[in-house]
């Protein structure tokens, strides 16, 4: 038979969908699994969008542009001036997902074997997106005592090498939820500058923070034109995950011309999906404002039911719509699977993240997991109670 590349061998497997089988298995079973793995929003699509969709009149899907239509990025624009970022259409570049326009950034500005430095936890998929580049992930780690706040400078400029051509963010982040403050990215800015490596900036979570403003975009950073690349998506802003849409924006022309050559190569950004995408900037603020105010009620119901069980530490997030919390187990990964596998309370089990998955140093995170409150408040109080008991039960728990 012949053998598989190296390359394919190097894929992980993603830490939130590995446990699928025994959540399933549960399933079977009779068990009501509490889905607390992954970032779904139970939150309903603008109806705007769906209408927009519903009522299409189009005889013909035909390809888009290859840099998406340019009514849909005209208003992209007009949508980023709104959130304070002064940017023109010909700035945007319509992706395929949030995804493809990180895999577009890091194959645009680094090459084979060049290194991109990432606080750590990270979002698992970054591993993938690396390796399908060929380029290296060097983290820097946060420390959930300091409630995963963004490491010190000094820690960046001790992970810069000769490989290095990037740092890159995510703000609100993905797991933590944490919210850089903006002296944090103006510390991160000036070293970027220093040293003259791209910053890239993950800001798919922007409209999701609790303490009354929005996240900063690092294009509202003085200095940072020939350096800064957002990555967007509709996904989780309008809980559109299944629509595929995203946007690769940056003022670097040098950039925008190299991605475009990825952009044309995968022919289009669906048609279809950037209709709904489009109709989606017609959501009010009321939208955001309603799920501000539930995700905050869920993000207390959860940290705070947390941090009443003896041995749990958990970082109230600022921001997205996940948390961390540190365990009294000796291994997330064998919990996680354990509590799917031979556990549930009065009918009910929980599925959740291990941690591991989400830190590129080996033995990092070995008792965090990661959730996502993104179910109605009396599912999160059903799941604090399960994990309640089955830390006193889990034969791995610890002191």
């Amino acid at each position: 038979m012949p053998d598989i590349s190296a390359k394919g061998k190097a894929m992980p497997d993603s830490p939130i969908r590995k446990l699928a089988p025994f959540a399933n298995a549960a399933k079977e079973r009779g068990t009501h699994v509490i889905h607390l793995n992954i970032g779904q929003p139970d939150i309903a699509t603008p109806e705007v969008a769906m209408d927009a969709v519903r009522n299409l009149d189009r005889t013909v899907l035909e390809y888009s542009p290859s840099e998406g239509f340019a009514r849909y990025r005209e208003r992209l624009a007009g949508y980023y001036n709104g959130v304070g970022v002064d940017i023109s259409a010909d700035e945007v570049l319509v992706t395929t997902g949030g995804s493809e326009a990180l895999v577009f950034a890091f194959m645009s500005c680094l090459d084979a074997g060049d290194e991109v430095i990432i606080p750590e936890p990270f979002y698992a998929n970054y591993n993938g997106f690396a390796t399908l580049a060929g380029i290296n992930i060097v983290p820097v780690t946060a420390r959930i005592e300091d409630g995963f706040a963004l490491p010190p400078m000094e820690a960046f400029e001790r992970a810069i090498t000769d490989r290095t051509k990037a740092i890159l963010i995510c703000n609100p982040g993905n797991p933590t939820g944490t919210k850089y403050p903006d002296s944090a990215l103006e510390s991160l800015s000036a070293l970027v500058k220093e040293k003259d490596l791209f910053l890239f900036a993950d800001e798919v979570y922007r409209e999701f923070t609790y303490d009354g403003s929005n996240a900063r975009s690092i294009l509202t950073v003085p200095g940072l034109e020939n350096h800064a690349v957002v990555v967007d998506s509709v996904s989780k802003r309008y809980s559109m995950c299944g629509a595929r849409i995203g946007a690769l924006v940056t003022r670097n022309p040098e950039v925008r011309r190299t991605a475009m050559k990825f952009a044309m190569a995968r022919l289009s950004p669906p048609t279809l999906a950037q209709v709904a995408a489009e109709a989606a900037l017609d959501t009010p603020g009321s939208y955001f404002d309603e799920v501000r105010s539930s995700y905050r009620e869920r993000r207390d119901a959860l940290v705070d039911g947390l941090a009443a069980i003896d041995g749990v530490t958990c970082p109230k997030p600022g921001g997205a719509f996940y948390a961390v919390a540190k365990l009294p187990i000796d291994d997330a990964d064998a919990f996680c699977q354990w509590i799917l596998e031979s556990f549930e309370h009065e009918g009910a089990t929980v599925m959740m993240a291990p941690n591991t998955g989400f830190y590129a140093t080996p033995g990092l995170g070995k008792q965090e997991v990661r959730m996502a409150y993104v179910l109605e408040r009396d599912e999160i109080e059903k799941a604090v109670t399960c994990l309640r008991a089955a830390l006193a039960a889990y034969p791995g728990a610890v002191k």
